[in-house]
């Protein structure tokens, strides 16, 4: 009797631990009907290449560890896929061990062939996840006040996206809850869409005027030169959207990263003093990209540094 109690209080947390919860009731604004349905990279089943069902994946601490504090976990890809496991799945377990409720964000990519105005899908559904993360707080554990969002790389421009244009919502809002996050943590993050200074990959999956196929056999894999609308460009800049009320920030990203230029790191933390806005930063000398919670060329781990940041909120 006492292994069946303990077998199914085992179940209930991990059940609890992992709630899925689907972002929207029916079909998602800006879904297109299809009958193709979600898939993941064939070598690499934490790879998202395609979602239809934007989702939250609840991490929740024990209520005897539980801070109130929650971060939405936002993964990179270049807004062609999501790195879920290293970037999302990974990172809210951390969280969660610290009384912190991780919470992963499965956002819609901005595919045309399954999403109509494609620039502000990924935009909704990170708006709808703080939307209905402080509209669920009570019931979750978590202080509505104390709700931050973190993105790496391309999850770290819709993140800073979130953070610069969460005076426009995207989404249905009416209680009228705040869109504005508490915090922001942002890893090696995609920032800028200017030339020079862009990942070329993420700026034309969001922005690019035309399907890539118009322009592989004339350009092939040079993305620099595909057409992007000067408009979109600015309006996606996000070091050029920060003001004063832009959230506070934490910000980490490798010096020598070749995918992603730390500049875009720099613009932002750049701006955010400007406007007399709080940020953290932490660098690494070496590290690359897409690391996610482990820098393999580091002894002293970001985490542990923004684990700290946090808390010292509260």
């Amino acid at each position: 009797m006492k292994k069946l109690i303990i077998l199914l209080l085992l179940a209930t947390e991990i059940t609890f631990a992992q709630q899925v919860v689907p972002l929207y009731d029916g079909l998602p604004p800006n879904s297109l009907e299809t009958t193709d349905e979600e898939s993941t990279g064939a070598e690499n089943p934490g790879w998202f290449t395609t979602v239809l069902t934007p989702t939250l994946t609840l991490y929740l601490p024990e209520q005897s560890k539980n801070t109130g504090t929650a971060v939405i976990v936002s993964p990179g890809g270049g807004y062609t896929g999501l790195a879920m496991q290293h970037e999302g799945h990974d990172i809210a377990k951390k969280l969660q061990e610290n009384g912190i409720a991780g919470i992963v964000l499965k956002y819609r990519l901005p595919n045309p062939k399954y999403v109509k105005n494609k620039e502000v899908v990924p935009l909704q559904d990170a708006q709808r996840a703080i939307q209905l993360v402080r509209e669920k707080a009570g019931g979750w554990g978590i202080d509505p006040t104390k709700v931050g969002i973190m993105g790496s790389s391309a999850g770290g421009h819709l993140v800073s996206t979130v953070g610069t244009h969460f005076g426009k919502a995207q989404i249905s809002n009416p209680l009228n809850t705040s869109l504005r996050p508490g915090f922001l943590i942002l890893n090696y993050p995609v920032i800028s869409f200017k030339d020079g200074v862009a990942h070329n990959g993420s700026r034309y999956n969001l922005v690019g005027e035309m399907a890539l196929g118009s322009y592989e056999q004339k350009f092939g894999k040079s993305l620099k030169y595909y057409p992007v609308a000067l408009d979109q460009i600015e309006e996606y800049s996000n070091e050029l959207k920060v003001t004063k009320d832009t959230p506070p920030t934490f910000i980490m990203h490798a010096v020598d990263d070749k995918v992603v230029p730390v500049e875009n790191s720099l613009l932002f933390i750049s701006s955010l003093l400007q406007h007399g806005v709080e940020v953290e930063s932490f660098f690494y000398e070496k590290g690359g990209h897409g690391f996610g919670m482990t820098n393999p060329e580091a002894k002293v781990q970001w985490i542990d540094a923004c684990l700290s940041w946090i808390l010292e909120r509260r």
